[in-house]
């Protein structure tokens, strides 16, 4: 499914809208049939349409929240009966100036929603194309092969909220976009250059500033390093770790302290205190 095809679709959808509509003024789809649904459902379950059409469905009135309070606004907005009834739904709905709206059948919007209790909103966006280059970069991350969307929403979280750049994501990485990513990430997406299927070591080539690999067996501790220069930490895949390649093209390998009898800390929680070890340093300078 291209772009074309789905603003084609919402074209066609916006038309029949004349006909059909429910009492409050919306079209009312109630067939896994409609041309439209079908599209939104490929959409929602399938990375490799998420890539082609680039774009992607926001879950929740918390994330469509974010993605408006960003600066940004949807394609069409899809909601189920119960939100037709709820004042921030409502609320949400007039931030979005006018997006096209329509209701699902429960059992339809269920089919979309991966949330045991949906609040009743979902938004199809276009994914924003990243703008900053490593180049330009004060703080960022690089992520190699990070398989569980948990930890990617996670890591792009704390990323969020420490003020990077931007994150480079290897093609081994999870889907930034699935509906699980942007659910753990809270928000994050919206406020960070987020480039996927990146060739790593050329974009660590490509940055002057320090690369500060994480490892187990990292030469350094974190807390003896100065971070507040330009910093890209390097984190890799939960198993395995970082390739050799990237640790290669590290400034220096970093571990942190764990003076409790503990092996490892979880990749995402590893890199927030990296993170927030720099933002300590700089709001120290």
């Amino acid at each position: 499914m291209s772009a074309l095809t789905v603003r084609f679709l919402l074209a066609q959808h916006l038309r029949e809208s004349r006909r059909g509509k429910s009492c409050s003024g919306m079209k009312h789809i109630q067939s896994r049939d409609n041309p439209f649904f079908k599209e939104l459902v490929k959409l929602s379950g399938s990375a490799r349409q998420r890539s082609k059409s680039n774009q992607t469905l926001l879950d929740g009135a918390h994330l469509l929240a974010a993605y408006l309070d960003a600066g940004k606004q949807p394609l069409h907005i899809l909601l189920n009966a119960a939100a037709l009834h709820d004042a921030e739904t409502m609320a949400l709905r007039e931030r979005a100036m006018g997006a096209p709206v329509t209701q699902l059948e429960d059992r339809l919007f269920a089919e979309l929603s991966e949330l045991k209790t949906p609040t009743g909103v979902l938004a199809l966006i276009d994914v924003p194309l990243p703008a900053a280059s490593i180049a330009d970069s004060g703080l960022a991350l690089l992520l190699e092969d990070i398989r569980d969307p948990g930890n990617l929403g996670s890591i792009l979280r704390s990323a969020a909220a420490a003020g990077c750049d931007a994150v480079y994501l290897s093609a081994g990485c999870a889907d930034a976009w699935s509906p699980k990513v942007l659910r753990a990430a809270m928000g994050g997406h919206f406020v960070l250059n987020i480039h996927e299927r990146q060739d790593l070591p050329g974009v660590a080539k490509a940055f002057s500033g320090m690369l500060l690999a994480a490892s187990l067996e990292g030469r350094s501790s974190l807390y003896d390093c100065d971070l507040r220069g330009r910093v890209a930490f390097l984190a890799g895949n939960e198993g395995a770790g970082l390739s050799a390649s990237l640790l290669d093209a590290a400034t220096q390998s970093i571990t942190i302290p764990m003076p409790g009898k503990i092996e490892s800390l979880n990749v995402a929680a590893a890199t927030a205190v990296c993170l927030f070890e720099a933002v300590r340093q700089r709001q120290a300078r």
